[in-house]
């Protein structure tokens, strides 16, 4: 459930803010009564990303760079 703070009042108590946040709580900062801005915590990374992410970069990594040569902008696009 997200509670409703005013942007002076999130402002004052950023830290406290930030604290609930991180134990799950969320909020809505306001400025003159409209929402402006939603702090919610971070979504947890799966382990299955990270996985994915390190086999990516590994990946990556053993591959050679490839010399193309010298280009111009202009023969990035088709004519």
């Amino acid at each position: 459930m997200n509670k409703v703070i005013p942007v002076a009042e999130a402002s004052k108590h950023f830290s406290d803010l930030l604290r609930e946040v991180q134990e799950g709580q969320s909020y809505v900062v306001t400025s003159d009564g409209r929402p402006v801005a939603r702090i919610v915590p971070v979504a947890p990374i799966e382990p299955a990303r990270l996985e994915a992410r390190k086999r990516l970069l590994e990946r990556l990594r053993s591959q050679p760079a490839i010399d193309i040569g010298p280009w111009t902008r202009d023969e990035l696009y088709e004519r």
